[in-house]
């Protein structure tokens, strides 16, 4: 269970497809934004989830693609929500082309993905796209939250939580779900490989936040301090509010209630403050918590004792990023 040999299945599998059709300008920019590249994390997950419960996990090639095409129609509207110039180093699909076409093609990836779940027989297909519906309106609500916790004061750290459940972990819960789905094992397995990626998701995007602010530049892959910049109330910033003095308080909230041109010196404020309360030690025991709840699904889960392993491994791995 090797994820570079998922990946090159995956790449084989995407690079298969002829997605120009006419009109050109809708289909283009769908090709564009697939060919960005990324790790494609979600797809594999897909295709392990397949592999644990069969043989034939090349079957669940369909429905990775499906949430790749969706994960990456999310970014072109993210994209355009945020008016980000770059993804992945490259001009972003409404910056490359216009706002128009990059809403419209858009649209169109997100019909596109539900295509790919018709290659499988009608009970399938309706747990596929049961599953698939139910997900795609989560990660809207979990988008709505992020852009309200934007203006609101009052944050609390379940908020957060579930926030960040509903706009990045419901697809990673659901990439292994899919597999599992395909691999038409029974649903005690599919509910309990859901609820090992549900939580492995929450972990994922709570370390993300941790590097954000604490990663190497080098090897990060982002511009360290961006949500800092962003004002983006993230764990660290919500964990700060709750054990902070008075004064530290304050200067925060009037830290995180201004953009500026220079950000270098307010990064450096921020961080102070959240290393002077031990802010890092907390989020590292947070993503513990919630890679140790994935951790524990696995023990129940009707799966060989070598891929518990697997996955677990894989889990490790996700959570070992380079910092």
């Amino acid at each position: 269970m090797d994820i570079l040999h998922y990946q090159k299945e995956f790449l084989a599998y995407l690079n298969s497809k002829n997605w120009i059709h006419n009109p050109k300008n809708l289909y283009e920019p769908i090709e564009y934004i697939l060919q960005l590249g990324g790790k494609r994390m979600r797809p594999v997950l897909t295709l392990m989830g397949c592999h644990i419960f069969s043989d034939d996990y090349k079957k669940s090639l369909p429905a990775a693609l499906a949430i790749e095409v969706f994960h990456n129609f999310t970014l072109v509207h993210d994209d355009i929500m945020d008016d980000a110039p770059l993804r992945r180093g490259k001009e972003t699909v409404h910056e490359k082309w216009n706002l128009n076409t990059g809403i419209l093609s858009g649209d169109a990836m997100l019909i596109l993905a539900y295509q790919y779940f018709e290659n499988y027989e009608p009970v399938v297909f309706q747990k596929l796209a049961k599953l698939f519906s139910k997900t795609a309106l989560e990660v809207c609500d979990g988008q709505q939250l992020d852009v309200d916790f934007e203006t609101r004061n009052n944050v609390t750290i379940p908020e957060y939580i579930n926030m960040i459940r509903l706009k990045t972990s419901v697809l990673v819960g659901a990439a292994l779900k899919m597999g599992a789905i395909v691999a038409e094992t029974e649903e005690k397995n599919t509910d309990l490989i859901y609820e090992f990626g549900l939580n492995l998701g929450i972990a994922f995007q709570l370390q993300d936040d941790y590097l954000d602010t604490f990663g190497n530049p080098e090897t990060f892959g982002k511009q360290v301090g961006g949500d800092i910049m962003e004002n983006k109330k993230t764990f660290l910033y919500l964990k700060s509010l709750l054990i902070a003095s008075t004064k530290d308080k304050e200067k925060l909230k009037s830290l995180y209630s201004t953009k500026l041109e220079d950000n270098d010196t307010k990064i450096i404020e921020v961080k102070n403050i959240f290393t002077t309360y031990k802010i890092p030690e907390e989020t590292q025991s947070i993503i513990k918590e919630y890679t140790e709840k994935a951790f524990k699904t696995l023990e129940i889960i009707d799966i060989s004792e070598e891929n518990k392993i697997n996955l677990k491994n894989f889990g490790l791995q996700l959570m070992q990023r380079e910092v």
